[in-house]
Formats: C-alpha cells, sequence, structure tokens
C-alpha cells in the first residue's frame, strides 16, 4: 500500500513515458554540469570563476524566468518542452565540438553556459507546468515530487559517471555524450498521449499576468512565507557546483571527490523524493523541518576531514534539499489556480534557480577568501536564521499558529 501510493503517479501511462525519459536525459545534463566545474576549475584553480559560470548558466532565469511563466501558461507546454530540449541538445553538443577542437576557454564556457541557462529559463516553468497535466488533480501533488525525485535521481549517476570518467574519456566526450542523452526526453515528449492529458485551462492574453501572480503571492501570509524562506536557502545554500570542487581539491586531496560527494547526496535526495511522495500532501511543518535539516548537515560536510566522511553529512543534506523542494513545490500547486501554475512554478523558478547569479559569485568568494570550508556552511546558518525568523513570524501573527509550524 506504502509503495503504490509512493508512485501512484505512475498509474499514468503519459507520466511513466515522461519520467522515463526525463531520468535518462538529466544523468547526461549532470555528467555535463560536472565536467564542465570540473573543467573550469583546472582551467583557473578559482571558485569565483566556478561561481560566474553558474551565475552565466541561471542570470537568463533571473531576467526572464516570470515572464516565462506567463508564456508558460498560454502556451502548449508539451511543444514549448520540445523547443527548449532541442536547444540544450544543441547546445551541448556544440561545447563538446569545441572542446573537440581544442577551443574551450572559459569566455566560451561564459557563452555557452548563458545559451543553456536561456533555454532553461523556458523550459522549467513548461516541463514542470507539463508534469501537473500529465495526471488527475489529485495526483499533483505525488507528480511534483516524483518529478524532484527524478531530478535528484539522475544526479547519483551523472556526477559519479563525470568522475570515473574524466580521467580515461576527457570533458569534450562527457558533453557529447549529454548531447545524445536528450534523445531520450524528446522521444518520450512525442509520444505522450495528448488525449490522455489533464490539460489546464490556457491564460488569457493580455492584462498583467506577472503582476497578478506576485500579487496573488504577497496578499497570502503563508505563501509568501515560504518564498521568502526560498529565496534566502536558494541563494546562498545550494552553491555545490561552487563550493564542493574546491573543497575536494583543498581538503579532500583530489577533486574528482566532487562527483562522488555530489552522487552520495543525490542518494539522500532520492530517499527525500520518495518519502515526500508518499504523503497525501505537502505540509508547512515538513517544509520547515527539511531546512533544519539543511542547516545542521551542512556544516558536517564543510568539515568533514575527508571525502568518505563527508558522505555522512551529504546523505542528510540530499534528503533536507529534496524534501525542501518537494514541499514547496507541493505547498503551492495545492493552493494555485489552475490558470497560475505555470507563472508560479516560474516564479518559484526565479527564487530557486534565478538566485544563483547572486549566490554563485558569492560563494565563490567565501572559498577563495575565508576557505572553502566556509563556502559551504555559511548557507547552512543563514537557513537556520530566517528558519527562527519566519516561524516566529507565523506563528506571531497567523490565527491558527499552531496548526501552521512547529
Amino acid at each position: 500500500m506504502g509503495s503504490s501510493q509512493t508512485f501512484r503517479s505512475l498509474q499514468n501511462r503519459n507520466a511513466r513515458l515522461f519520467f522515463g525519459g526525463l531520468l535518462l536525459s538529466n544523468v547526461g545534463s549532470w555528467l555535463q554540469s560536472t565536467a564542465m566545474s570540473i573543467l573550469v576549475y583546472r582551467l583557473t584553480g578559482k571558485a569565483t570563476d566556478l561561481g560566474i559560470t553558474v551565475a552565466m548558466q541561471f542570470l537568463p532565469m533571473l531576467i526572464f524566468g516570470a515572464w516565462a511563466g506567463a508564456v508558460a501558461d498560454r502556451r502548449d507546454k508539451r511543444r514549448m518542452c520540445l523547443l527548449t530540449q532541442s536547444l540544450m541538445t544543441a547546445q551541448a553538443l556544440l561545447l563538446g565540438i569545441l572542446d573537440f577542437a581544442g577551443l574551450v576557454t572559459v569566455p566560451v564556457v561564459y557563452a555557452l553556459s548563458l545559451l543553456l541557462g536561456f533555454a532553461n529559463a523556458f523550459d522549467n516553468p513548461a516541463r514542470r507546468g507539463l508534469v501537473v497535466e500529465l495526471v488527475p488533480p489529485d495526483d499533483i501533488s505525488n507528480a511534483m515530487a516524483l518529478n524532484t525525485a527524478v531530478m535528484t535521481g539522475s544526479r547519483i549517476f551523472g556526477p559519479a559517471l563525470a568522475a570515473a570518467l574524466v580521467g580515461p574519456l576527457g570533458t569534450a566526450w562527457l558533453f557529447t555524450i549529454n548531447g545524445i542523452s536528450f534523445v531520450a526526453v524528446l522521444a518520450s515528449l512525442m509520444m505522450i498521449n495528448r488525449n490522455m492529458m489533464f490539460s489546464s485551462p490556457k491564460a488569457a492574453r493580455g492584462g498583467t499576468p506577472v503582476r497578478d501572480a506576485l500579487r496573488f503571492v504577497s496578499g497570502n501570509r503563508q505563501l509568501l512565507s515560504l518564498h521568502i524562506v526560498l529565496v534566502v536557502v536558494s541563494t546562498f545554500a545550494f552553491n555545490y557546483s561552487v563550493s564542493l570542487p574546491k573543497l575536494s581539491a583543498v581538503r579532500w586531496g583530489d577533486d574528482r571527490w566532487f562527483g562522488w560527494v555530489l552522487s552520495v547526496l543525490s542518494v539522500g535526495s532520492v530517499a527525500g523524493s520518495l518519502y515526500s511522495a508518499s504523503r497525501k500532501e505537502a505540509s508547512l511543518k515538513l517544509f520547515f523541518g527539511s531546512v533544519l535539516i539543511l542547516g545542521v548537515s551542512g556544516p558536517m560536510v564543510a568539515w568533514a576531514p575527508s571525502g568518505w566522511l563527508a558522505f555522512v553529512g551529504a546523505i542528510p543534506l540530499g534528503i533536507g534539499g529534496a524534501i525542501f523542494l518537494s514541499s514547496f513545490n507541493g505547498l503551492v500547486q495545492q493552493q494555485s489556480p489552475a490558470d497560475m501554475r505555470g507563472r508560479l512554478l516560474a516564479l518559484s523558478a526565479v527564487a530557486f534557480l534565478g538566485s544563483t547569479p547572486i549566490g554563485g559569485p558569492v560563494t565563490g568568494l567565501i572559498a577563495d577568501w575565508a576557505g572553502p570550508e566556509w563556502s559551504l556552511a555559511y548557507g547552512s546558518l543563514l537557513s537556520l536564521l530566517i528558519l527562527v525568523i519566519v516561524v516566529y513570524f507565523l506563528k506571531t501573527t497567523s490565527p491558527n499558529s499552531k496548526a501552521l509550524v512547529p
């Protein structure tokens, strides 16, 4: 019974097809992401340059993310995903070709990261909005949790494969393999039966769609609190591709520990995602509990004396991160009007991914000036601080505070 409850969304053929293709494709995406971080760090040896790389990748989300959500609410999300996934395929293959030709430099990586970020800015609300349309309304929270499980589950294999293959194959082949892996998700999108979808009504043209979504969030005390926590935690506590490469090289003696630790962290992420999926609904208590787990486990990884001991803290760090994202998405979707889902998903993506252009360079500077340990730990401490502030705010202002917060 528990297992069927956890995977109930997979009773839908369209969901099985899409999640299967997405899983294979995202293994390749994490393969490329890990290889790119290793490449940039080997070229410069500076975490600041890693921070700029991820800033370039997520800057389009910050600029276009909310508008992209409004576009997704007005368009066929499946067709939009076909376009964005095709653009990401081209980016990966171009990066591989340039690497094979010996033409990859840090500015080239910056430029192609910007291109990838532009495609991602539009893909994120369309893809997550499509997930909602693959299942009946009662299974939306479960589908969002399984979507997180797929995204984090692919991170188990991608970084580990990158760590194992970057030596014998080199980064160019890893970029090329990622380009080929997009065939899986493109094929799944083509095979979706549109007659079996639970399509959301398209938002009307005109008006002020982005401002309408902002007003909806700001007018709801609980949703506003959720987004404030999301902004702070995502800006400063999720910059693993910036903090871990230098932490691996300096503290643990080998930059390949980055891939291994990220994979173990992802094992925890899958466990956290499946736990969220097993619950009928997301809850505020679960959301706040996940922030507490993140705040405690981050320093455990940061000051682990070896890569092997870092695994001990990486498991709860992954669990906390997955529950954090799954419960946030579930809470938002449970309170979202059907014609506003794309915009609210886009706003959360702007908060989570669009904050990276700020948090990435800050984390890189801290790694280079204060030490790699603090580049990971400072985000955990800020997460605990915002948790205390928001819980206190809700307890003192909400009439049903005991039901809302721990």
